[in-house]
């Protein structure tokens, strides 16, 4: 979805990770880095719009009974998509990042 020279930076504190992904999370030990490269940790589904767009696009998902998140931004650089977290988002103990690119 991505044009070539743009890449998605994805803030994990945007949202709170469900129930179901920290008890998998705990259960398996596992690091908040590795839960960015394989869980989706309850984002569904994401629209990316131009950022003026984004209130009234976040307006008409919420009038429709949807949640709504803004997670993060699109910004130029390598294709790709990175995670970051502060400390203690997704039970780390340290400020985290995991790059993907295509």
């Amino acid at each position: 979805m991505l044009p070539e020279n743009c890449q998605a930076r994805i803030d994990a504190a945007a949202w709170p990770l469900p129930r179901l992904m920290a008890f998998l999370q705990a259960q398996g030990n596992i690091e908040p880095e590795e839960m960015a490269r394989t869980f989706n940790c309850g984002i569904g589904m994401v629209a990316a719009v131009a950022a003026e767009d984004a209130d009234a696009v976040a307006a008409e998902l919420t009038a429709a009974g949807e949640t709504v998140f803004r997670i993060g931004v699109v910004e130029e650089g390598q294709r790709g998509c990175t995670v970051f977290g502060p400390v203690e988002t997704w039970s780390a103990r340290e400020a985290w990042s995991v790059t993907h690119n295509d």
